[in-house]
């Protein structure tokens, strides 16, 4: 059963998605709604992340502590945001979209072999992880679509 495979990624990009999201916070507080609600979403994957380690022994994995995720491997993504402090927040709310998609894709697939193979405690989990991670998406996409405008203009 490969249900072990997907927990184990699950595991990693959850705590890579926790920190990335507690960084964001951390380099633009004068942002309010960036510093309070990546910190809200931050503590959602720690919740995942200590979810999948409870169920994950099932399948035999023994996932990796959620205290040192690996970094998101993203050097710069636009031109210039390393002197433009509003090009640095749109390409932080990209890498976040983008790492939230891939999670929330990952909770999607991992519901789907859960109903295959018929475990219920499982399927519970998705259900209640998986939501979140559809709405991490929207928020940092909402964000892209409320800020994109003015930033690019200025």
């Amino acid at each position: 059963m490969r249900i072990g495979v997907a927990l184990r990624e699950l595991h990693r990009s959850e705590s890579a998605l926790s920190a990335e999201f507690l960084r964001v916070a951390g380099r633009h507080p004068q942002e309010h709604e960036v510093r309070h609600v990546a910190g809200d979403l931050a503590a959602w994957s720690r919740d995942h992340v200590l979810t999948i380690a409870g169920i994950a022994p099932r399948y035999g994995v023994e996932p990796d502590g959620p205290g040192s995720p690996e970094p998101s491997g993203e050097g710069r993504e636009l031109p210039g945001e390393e002197s433009d402090a509003d090009l640095l927040l749109l390409a932080d709310l990209r890498r976040l979209y983008r790492m939230s998609a891939g999670v929330a894709l990952d909770w999607d697939l991992l519901g789907q072999g859960a109903r295959v193979v018929g475990d219920s405690g499982l399927i519970e989990v998705t259900r209640r992880c998986a939501p979140r991670s559809v709405r991490r998406m929207r928020w940092a996409r909402g964000m892209l679509r409320a800020l994109s405008p003015q930033i690019l203009a200025g």
